[in-house]
């Protein structure tokens, strides 16, 4: 097996300029890159060795660990279904503190070993339950269809092995599984376009389910899907359902409100007793959330968490770290822009006195 190795995240340690406090993530605005428009970026890449994207991230046991997918440049030309991201493998990532240096593990899973699974190995997510690391994924089966498959390991950075079979009932792509206090566990996923929600309307798979079909403006925008897990974690305890979004009059946002409608990249954390659901808006390149009183919804949104990054989207995670938030996200400053290849980044994430998240420029002037 191949020794895991050591990235240093560089710029990302330096503190901002301008009189801001010093925090990992933020970049000076003096000699820091900057974005084909000239503006400087808020923070730089955790690691530079390999592109990473999607990240969903965790703290056990004092460490934290990323899983991103894994992007790689392959042949395919660029749509806009996303065939272009051609992903076939996961590697984890670790660090000790945020802002230390980020340690890149040996391929935790790769598609040759998933018995179901074809290509395209995107956006994953893990979770930890009595002695077990699971690592949730989406993948295309051999007819085209997006699935959602788990793996298990007894350690944190794999390798895992697959089950055999994906999560019955389960399609689309981005899971994200959140446990709440009462240790409960629930998967959310989703995404519209490329990630195929839209062939799912029936309730069963259709080949030929249009994105068209799902942005008629006056109708109800489609939206996240969301099932609790069996307490072994491997299945749905029940059927999915709908992750309703309503605006400040208590409407389910429409298919029009592309600035505010769910689009891909679900997650969940809970903050002073409530339930924050975050996605990206995909195609208008928002990171949004809305805030609700259970796991289930429905949730109120409130507002942009993330305005638009060099990049056509971005997928996240939020998590607590000694009582600080983070976000983590990605864009496309490696690469200068190229969408299949991403890097992953963190920055500090602040909360109003009201619970209102405040929203993150990613780019500094």
């Amino acid at each position: 097996m191949k020794r895991p190795h050591a990235l240093g995240i560089g710029a990302a340690l330096l503190a901002a300029a301008g009189g801001l406090a010093a925090v990992p993530g933020r970049a000076r605005t003096d000699d820091a890159p900057r974005a084909p428009d000239g503006r400087h970026f808020l923070s730089q890449p955790i690691v530079t060795g390999i592109y990473t994207a999607d990240p969903s991230t965790h703290v056990w046991n004092g460490k934290i660990y990323v899983y991103p997918s894994h992007d790689i440049d392959g042949p395919t030309p660029e749509d806009d279904l996303g065939a272009h991201f051609e992903m076939r493998d996961y590697h984890v990532l670790s660090m000790n503190r945020i802002g230390g240096p980020v340690t890149v593990h040996p391929v935790a899973l790769d598609v040759k070993n998933v018995p179901w699974a074809e290509k395209q190995m995107w956006a994953p997510d893990a979770a930890y339950k009595n002695g077990t690391y699971f690592l949730y994924f989406p993948a295309k089966d051999h007819e085209g269809a997006f699935r959602i498959g788990v793996a298990t390991s007894t350690s944190p950075t794999g390798p895992f092995k697959a089950k055999p079979q994906p999560i019955k009932g389960s399609f689309s792509i981005d899971p994200a599984v959140f446990t709440d206090t009462d240790g409960k566990s629930y998967m959310y996923f989703g995404g519209i376009w490329g990630g195929q929600l839209q062939r799912y309307i029936t309730g069963r798979y259709d080949p030929n389910g249009s994105k068209t079909d799902l942005q008629a403006p006056e109708k109800p925008a489609l939206t996240a899907k969301v099932a609790p897990m069996t307490p072994g974690m491997t299945e749905f305890a029940a059927p999915p359902r709908d992750v309703v979004i309503l605006d400040k009059a208590g409407k389910p946002l429409l298919g029009g409100d592309t600035d505010r409608r769910f689009f891909e990249a679900s997650w969940m954390h809970k903050y002073r007793g409530r339930y924050y659901f975050s996605y990206s808006t995909g195609d208008t390149h928002f990171l949004n959330y809305a805030i609700g009183d259970n796991p289930y919804g429905p949730f109120t949104y409130r507002g942009h968490l993330l305005l638009p990054v060099l990049g056509w989207t971005t997928h996240h995670s939020i998590v607590e770290w000694h009582k600080r938030w983070w976000l983590f996200y990605a864009d496309s400053q490696l690469s200068k822009g190229n969408t299949r290849l991403r890097n992953v980044k963190v920055t500090e994430l602040f909360y109003n006195p009201d619970g209102t998240i405040r929203t993150i420029d990613p780019f500094v002037n």
